[in-house]
């Protein structure tokens, strides 16, 4: 007696419910990934920690995810889908560099110290983290610091260069954490004092 041959549909509906459960096992690890960078840290989370936190083995963790740099792209991609950041871009359209600044360190901070907890262990093993995230880091503070420095700020001379290095140094994660965590000021006396420390660089320079 020959077997049934199963119809279309069947097929297609058994590949469905196998893509989907592919999908179900990789976000599994994505999650898993997420609690322990966000936990202990980048440079604590090895692949066999994320495996046995995910409940799959290291070789179905490696189908998905065939090294710590893919995995660790996914996680944060992930993260900030579930927390974004400010929009540099949004800033731009503010004449006043004064109101650039100001909502530029006020949306940052306020981004920081909801997210600050699990951003620290993140920040803090930024040199275990892969080469490719942390150029992507270091490139949007750049686009932070040209979008609120706009057209009309000094780009070139050392007026310009102080005035960059001031607003990459208060758009910093560890200058918010120092004033807000280690000198227990409110996010938003820190942003003030950060803003007022922008200006006075522009002032003198100016």
């Amino acid at each position: 007696m020959k077997a049934a041959i199963p119809s279309p549909a069947a097929r297609s509906y058994r590949m469905g419910r196998r893509a989907e459960s592919v999908d179900l096992t990789r976000q599994r690890i994505t999650d898993a990934a997420v609690r322990l960078h966000t936990t202990v840290g980048p440079s604590a989370t090895s692949m066999s920690a994320v495996a046995e936190a995910a409940g799959v083995t290291r070789l179905t963790l490696y189908r998905h995810f065939p090294s710590k740099e893919a995995l660790f792209g996914a996680c944060m991609g992930h993260w900030r889908s579930m927390h974004p950041p400010p929009d540099p871009d949004a800033w731009r359209d503010i004449s006043s560099f004064r109101a650039r600044a100001a909502t530029a360190i006020d949306e940052l901070y306020s981004w920081y110290a909801q997210n600050g907890d699990e951003l620290y262990p993140i920040y803090r093993d930024a040199a275990f983290t892969p080469q490719a995230n942390q150029r992507a880091r270091r490139a949007t503070n750049d686009r932070i610091v040209a979008a609120v420095l706009g057209d009309a700020s000094p780009a070139k001379g050392p007026a310009g260069r102080r005035l960059q290095a001031a607003l990459g140094h208060v758009v910093s994660f560890w200058t918010w954490r120092s004033l807000v965590v280690e000198q227990s000021l409110s996010t938003e006396g820190a942003a003030r004092m950060a803003l007022n420390f922008v200006l006075a660089v522009a002032e003198v320079d100016g």
